[in-house]
This record gives C-alpha cells, sequence and structure tokens, in this order.
C-alpha cells in the first residue's frame, strides 16, 4: 500500500510530525473511509484496524459495512446520496463532532456545505461523493475526501484516509489500497 502525507498549515496546526514518545497514549488515531458502496475490501480494514476511531463519509451501501467496520472501532456515519432504506434512514446527512480539541463537520457532498451554517469553529471538513481522494486547507479549514474504497469508478483510485489527531494538530495522509 503506498501512503502519501499531504500537510497544511491551518488553524488547527497541521503537524508534519507528532513527536514517536507521545503516539502510544496520546494520538487520537482516526481512519476515515467513504463510497464503500457495500463492499468492504480487506485492505481498508487492514488499514483501518489501527484506529481509535473510523468516520464513514457516506454511501455506505449496506448496514454490514458499519457492522464490520464497527468491530475495528466505534463508527459515526453520515448518509450518502445512494444509501436508502429503513436502516440508512437511522443516519444523520451531516454532524459535527470534536476529537481532541479539533472541531470536524462531516456531510457526503462537500458542494452542499453552507459555511454560514457551519460553526464557524470547525476545523477539518469531511465528505465523499467524488470518489477522488484530497487533502486541501481552504479558508482557514482543512478539506479531507478519502476517496473511494468501495467498487473502483473510471480510472479513480482505491483509497481511504488516516488522521493523527494530538489536541489542536492534525496529521493527514491518503493510503492507496490497489495499484
Amino acid at each position: 500500500m503506498d501512503e502519501m502525507t499531504v500537510q497544511t498549515e491551518t488553524s488547527p496546526e497541521i503537524s508534519p510530525e507528532i513527536p514517536t514518545e507521545t503516539l502510544a497514549s496520546t494520538i487520537t488515531r482516526v481512519g476515515v473511509i467513504s463510497d464503500t458502496h457495500g463492499l468492504l475490501r480487506p485492505e481498508a480494514i487492514a488499514t483501518l484496524t489501527p484506529s481509535d476511531l473510523i468516520l464513514h463519509a457516506g454511501d455506505i451501501g449496506k448496514p454490514e459495512v458499519l457492522e464490520q467496520l464497527e468491530a475495528i472501532a466505534p463508527v459515526i456515519a453520515v448518509r450518502g446520496n445512494n444509501d436508502r432504506g429503513t436502516w440508512a434512514e437511522q443516519i444523520p446527512e451531516r454532524q459535527t463532532l470534536a476529537i481532541e480539541d479539533v472541531s470536524f463537520h462531516m456531510l457526503h457532498i462537500v458542494q452542499e456545505l453552507m459555511l454560514n451554517t457551519v460553526n464557524s469553529k470547525v476545523h477539518v471538513v469531511i465528505s465523499g461523493h467524488s470518489h477522488k481522494p484530497l487533502i486541501e486547507e481552504r479558508n482557514g479549514m482543512l478539506f479531507i475526501n478519502p476517496g473511494s474504497a468501495g467498487p473502483r469508478r473510471f480510472k479513480l483510485p482505491i483509497t481511504v484516509a488516516r488522521l493523527e489527531v494530538l489536541g489542536q494538530k492534525v496529521k493527514a495522509e491518503i493510503v492507496n489500497l490497489i495499484e
């Protein structure tokens, strides 16, 4: 699996290096996945297994995907435009949460983000939908799209994201699951 780490300066501080001596007890390891469309690949499970928390940015496909992820770590998910049925109605379209001292806002389609309705203290926006992995700082916020971990679409990569959160520091990387 190839790893691509991208860091940008934003608030909170995006840190290229978190001291090794703090890794064991204070870093929160967050797996970020999206667009599984009912397929949870073994490579995704292996990559997300060391996570303390998993965020699913929608288009889950079926509830068994969430059950498999919950066997790894607690899961927070948002509903995607293809998530339908009774099971999916229980999943919110948007969620705002705090991990350490960092505020995250999750939704499936980033174009539906209305910044005036999102708390101005949001530091990181997590989305999916495009199947295109992205880590980018815009207007003082970090935008992360883990890409798609489900069925391949066109020639786009099969990816997830991993985050390390320590206080107000976030380290983000995209991990290619399949070449």
